[in-house]
């Protein structure tokens, strides 16, 4: 059984339904608002986090999948949303900063503040999806200059097996294919050539 952690914001649920039905390793999986630290304390085998996070070391893998756009958390009163277009950080210096998302940052704090940017006070920085996924359209997301955050599956090189390799497959959009265990289809024989038979001498006169 592969346990995976996948972190707050994320939609891997097509992975889960094409390996469940591709592989028999079996999946169990959970929504956390930080996959690494259950990676770290042995409660998944794999996480689908943000990253870069200081936490993972040499003694991971990491496999990058996709990146995540930078968005900002305005209220939907604000001129900005009312606009609706790609803001710049010096478009909104003005200001009050409810959360700034930063390398490995908790989310926990995010959704505060994002009751705060609703009530009309400030904004909030983060990955575009998980801004949509924790304001539940309380607030109006926009795009923001800003690095991407790049989603990655981490986990232990010491876990490394099938079942992982598997699933990174999937996540990959590979087909699932095990040739460790496929039995290669015999090659038809090749027919061996008759050989022709001479023409007989003819007879002397």
């Amino acid at each position: 059984m592969l346990s995976l952690a996948f972190a707050t914001g994320t939609e891997p649920g097509k992975w889960f339904r094409r390996y469940t039905e591709a592989t028999d390793h079996g999946l169990d999986t959970r929504d956390a608002d930080d996959p690494i630290a259950l990676l770290e304390a042995g409660e998944c085998h794999v996480a689908l986090a943000r990253l870069p996070d200081p936490r993972v070391s040499d003694d991971y893998h990491v496999v990058v999948l996709y990146e995540e756009a930078a968005g900002v958390a305005v209220s939907k009163d604000s001129v900005y949303a009312e606009v609706g277009e790609r803001v710049l950080v010096d478009d909104l210096a003005g200001e009050p900063v409810n959360y700034r998302y930063v390398d490995g940052a908790s989310i926990s704090r995010l959704r505060p503040a994002l009751q705060l940017v609703a009530a009309n006070v400030g904004v909030a920085y983060a990955p575009k999806p998980l801004l949509k996924a924790l304001s539940k359209k309380q607030v109006t997301v926009l795009d923001v200059e800003g690095e991407a955050s790049p989603i990655a599956l981490v986990w232990r090189k010491n876990d490394d097996g099938d079942a992982i390799q598997d699933f990174v497959g999937v996540a990959k959009g590979r087909t699932v294919r095990s040739s460790r265990s496929a039995v290669p289809s015999a090659k038809p024989s090749k027919k061996r050539p008759v050989p022709k038979q001479g023409r007989g001498r003819g007879r002397r006169r």
